[in-house]
């Protein structure tokens, strides 16, 4: 039987907006449904239109700046790994080299999954918990939605790059397809 997880408020209206926006409506799997229920706001409290999500609100991740990720992308350790939590598209139309793909919009339980299954669901590794995670998105509302999420799943090394990929493509750094 699967366990519960409690996820913080903060970061499942981050999610929310990712999940379900006006005329958009996406496929979830019945894990995924479960969670999608509870970040959907009632409209009566919390309309989604007129919801504002900020980067880093109410995170305790480290943050990193084109800099320190350009050093990483360059020096690449075992220590950390790069995530990058935009959808798959996304992801194949451009990344930051060395990144892996876990989407937070479409697999917001990646990180609550047992080490098999997410290996069967992503094809490789689970990141292990004694590891920094460094995620980054488009533009930084996703990533930090991602490092709480990481945070409450057991992850204590969480880094943002809070610029993410507009940020690395404006100060031109490398891609990769």
């Amino acid at each position: 039987m699967a366990s519960r997880r409690v996820v913080s408020s903060s970061a499942l209206r981050a999610l929310s907006s990712s999940i379900v926006s006006p005329g958009r409506l996406l496929r979830l799997r019945p894990a995924q449904q479960r969670i999608a229920v509870a970040v959907q706001p009632r409209p009566s409290f919390f309309p989604l239109q007129q919801v504002r999500l900020h980067s880093g609100s109410g995170s305790k991740s480290k943050v990193y700046q084109f800099n320190d990720v350009q050093s990483l992308v360059d020096n690449p350790t075992e220590d950390r790994i790069l995530i990058d939590v935009r959808e798959p598209s996304e992801y194949e139309a451009g990344f930051i080299p060395s990144a892996i793909n876990i989407p937070i919009a479409s697999q917001p339980d990646a990180l609550f999954l047992p080490a098999d299954e997410f290996e069967d669901r992503f094809g490789f590794t689970k990141p292990p918990p004694n590891k920094e995670l460094v995620f980054y998105c488009k533009a930084g509302v996703r990533s930090s939605a991602a490092a709480q999420l990481a945070q409450q799943g057991g992850y204590d090394k969480v880094g943002e790059y809070r610029g993410s990929w507009l940020d690395w493509a404006k100060n031109g750094g490398e891609t990769s397809k």
